[in-house]
């Protein structure tokens, strides 16, 4: 069976429209196929353009087609639009991004247009414009507020569409069969380099933990496959393990479930009720919590209660999952590995460190 195809992320393919269409201005030429240099990783690659049009002597569009290889991922195919005009004789930047329609918002307006994305079109864009010229960029995702309707954007205060998020140009097949080993062997390499590693389940962890100054070499992307990505990195003598993520995902290792993708199970309120309950949280908030929509809207609720009931609940919540981690390593694998935890919000602010936790991001951004 040949292993999983991977592609490339939303950015990489908002970048190759924006190529082709300053092309296009610059000098009428149609490019087919344009060059684009991923930064991270350190890799030029060819992607197809599949439409450009020149629109006045100020503006040309083109458009690009997603392609994130054997992954079950709702953006596939789904069109990139990206309009290059040139720009003002007062514009400030040399290059000035803009969200169009499709492309998601953040609480404070500004779109959501991560740093990855934002250095990639600006150095593969900047290369290209001469001394004085300057450009407005408008990126747009035709399809983008109804595929976000299928997402956990609103989750992470993304709102009318999708977001250019991610650290790397590359789109790994994170559901397609045979993935779950190319996670192990790439924990296998980063378990022969460091004693302690840093799990995340998606690109929100990974980006705030570099953000927080987290050695990348030490990060492990282990998608919904919590429990196998332990043992592994116990049979492979990992010492400790620090466990990142958005509290809507981890709360549910403090109920036992290990793998946490929501068609396997879910039980997020039920577990948070419980803890809920366990600290004595009267009924009538505890049907408010139980009822709630989403683990966001349970966080949001509590935050507004008296007695700093936040920091009681979700600091037995991120203890639990500690011993409940180590725990799930030991009985699969006979070995103890030390676990903490580091839980944040969709603002992806955080909520609560564990004991442990603390020490352990103490350690290594020390």
């Amino acid at each position: 069976m040949r292993p999983p195809r991977s592609g490339y992320t939303l950015p990489v393919y908002a970048c190759a429209a924006a190529i082709a269409a300053l092309r296009q201005l610059q000098t009428d030429t149609m490019l087919p196929v344009v060059s684009v240099d991923l930064i991270e990783p350190a890799k030029i690659v060819e992607i197809p353009v599949e439409q450009v049009a020149k629109l006045s002597d100020r503006s040309a569009l083109a458009i690009t087609r997603s392609d994130p290889g054997d992954n079950l991922d709702l953006t596939r195919h789904t069109p990139i639009w990206a309009l290059v005009e040139w720009g003002a004789a007062d514009q400030p930047d040399v290059i000035a991004l803009v969200g169009g329609e499709g492309i998601g918002r953040l609480a404070n307006g500004q779109p959501a247009i991560y740093r990855y994305a934002q250095q990639l079109l600006i150095k593969n864009l900047k290369i290209s414009l001469k001394a004085g010229e300057t450009i407005r960029l408008t990126l747009i995702l035709p399809e983008g507020r109804t595929l976000a309707k299928r997402t956990s954007n609103e989750a992470f205060g993304v709102v009318e569409g999708l977001s250019l998020l991610g650290t790397t140009g590359i789109s790994q097949p994170l559901s397609a069969p045979g993935q779950l080993e190319a996670y192990r062997q790439e924990l296998q390499q980063k378990a022969a380099q460091f004693d302690c590693l840093v799990f995340c389940v998606g690109e929100n962890g990974l980006d705030l933990c570099q953000q927080r100054g987290i050695d990348a070499g030490r990060l492990v992307k282990t998608a919904n496959w919590l429990g196998p990505m332990l043992v592994e990195a116990g049979v492979q003598g990992v010492q400790s393990i620090l466990l990142f993520g958005y509290h809507g995902k981890l709360l549910k290792l403090a109920g036992g479930i290990f793998h946490t993708h929501h068609h396997v199970a879910d039980g997020r309120l039920e577990i948070l009720t419980a803890h809920c309950a366990n600290l004595g949280l009267p009924a009538t908030d505890l049907q408010a919590i139980f009822q709630s929509a989403t683990a966001e809207d349970a966080l949001t609720y509590l935050s507004a209660l008296k007695g700093e009931w936040v920091e009681r609940v979700y600091d037995a919540i991120a203890d639990t999952i500690d011993d409940r981690a180590q725990t799930y390593i030991r009985t699969h694998s006979g070995i103890d590995v030390s676990i903490g935890t580091v839980l944040f919000n969709r603002q992806r602010k955080i909520i609560i460190t564990s004991k442990t936790g603390a020490i352990l991001l103490h350690d290594i951004c020390s």
